[in-house]
């Protein structure tokens, strides 16, 4: 029998989960062993896990799962040298140059275990099949409209927290806008077709900042983007990879230019191909931006768990997508989850 083991967070403001009580009945009712452990902070409680019919272990106590089990969570495991014997679905950051990246594969080639990246769940045509992208673009957007309004008072952006919902998040910024003596910034986003780059642009448009939408077509010729320097905001959502270009280089901040908060909602500091490398590592809740030029101001916002700022709304949006594929967790070898481990196998550290 299949046996999911759906893991608790264990990263500061994580309250995100990946399977709701109902995604985790329809694997029961499919014949799949569901495991739950328990949470402080999950955002769906667990008696709806329990009423589901699944089983109910101890907050953290996955290293003892019974071997065969397949773990489940969001983001990475607490760092620490101890092999990895596993099966383990989540967040690697493993695949892209990340030099945190390394460490993790290997203590799976310590422990004989896989991973299977969510960033990798890809359908035959090589789509991704479930992303919180929409989410991460609409809480970066909002953390980055709040580290400029902070710029119009004299001040940076002080500590951010997870909003119960959007319309909330929304009627906090607009408030706060309000009691601003400046008009409405523009910005430019770059990715705007996909998932995070929509995000960003509703959660913008819906407060009233004009929006120039980039993708593809505009940044075929690699650069440079000047275009980018004369926006008040910058939302980079795209996929960094081999071969992107830069958006903006480390000289950008001694130039003329009115851009003053960058959102790098992909947040790949430590990966070879960052896009934005006027700064080299991410922000948090506690600090939000990294001031990296006083004159003019240029802040930015690179938080990596920003969906967990709508924790509930972005955990049903991404269970929702990523169940069907959960549903074929019996077939391993094939599938979603065959390209995900032949991806890890090429990673590998040999």
């Amino acid at each position: 029998m299949t046996h999911l083991w759906v893991r608790a967070e264990q990263r500061q403001n994580e309250d995100r989960v990946g399977i709701t009580p109902a995604g985790a009945k329809a694997l029961l009712d499919a014949g799949v062993k569901v495991t739950v452990e328990d949470s402080k902070t999950r955002a769906i409680g667990i008696d709806g896990y329990r009423d589901a019919g699944c089983d109910i272990a101890p907050e953290n106590s996955w290293p003892d799962a019974p071997r065969d089990a397949i773990i489940f969570g969001l983001k990475e495991l607490p760092e620490d040298d101890t092999p990895l014997p596993h099966r383990h679905i989540m967040f690697g950051h493993a695949f892209k140059g990340q030099h945190s990246g390394k460490a993790l594969l290997d203590r799976f080639k310590a422990g004989g275990g896989t991973l299977y990246d969510l960033e990798y769940l890809v359908d035959a045509d090589g789509h991704r099949v479930a992303a919180f992208g929409y989410w991460a673009g609409y809480a970066g957007a909002a953390v980055t409209l709040k580290a400029w309004a902070a710029q119009q008072r004299g001040a940076i952006c002080g500590p951010v927290a997870a909003s119960p919902n959007k319309d909330a998040l929304i009627a906090d910024l607009s408030q706060e806008l309000s009691q601003l003596k400046s008009s409405r910034p523009n910005a430019i986003v770059i990715g705007a077709k996909g998932r995070v780059g929509r995000g960003a642009a509703d959660l913008c448009e819906t407060l009233g900042v004009r929006v120039t939408q980039w993708d593809m077509e505009e940044t075929a010729h690699g650069g440079p983007f000047p275009e980018i320097l004369q926006h008040d905001l910058f939302f980079n959502c795209i996929f960094a990879r081999p071969g992107t270009p830069i958006f903006v280089p480390r000289d950008a901040v001694a130039e003329n230019r009115k851009l003053s908060a960058i959102g790098d909602v992909a947040c790949d500091p430590d990966s070879d191909y960052n896009p934005v490398p006027v700064y080299d590592r991410a922000t948090s809740w506690d600090v939000p931006v990294l001031r990296v030029a006083e004159d003019p101001v240029l802040d930015v916002m690179a938080i990596d768990n920003l969906p967990s700022m709508l924790p509930l709304e972005s955990s049903e949006d991404y269970a929702e997508q990523l169940l069907p594929s959960l549903l074929t967790l019996a077939n391993l070898d094939s599938g979603v989850w065959g390209r995900a481990y032949e991806t890890f196998r090429q990673h590998m550290p040999q």
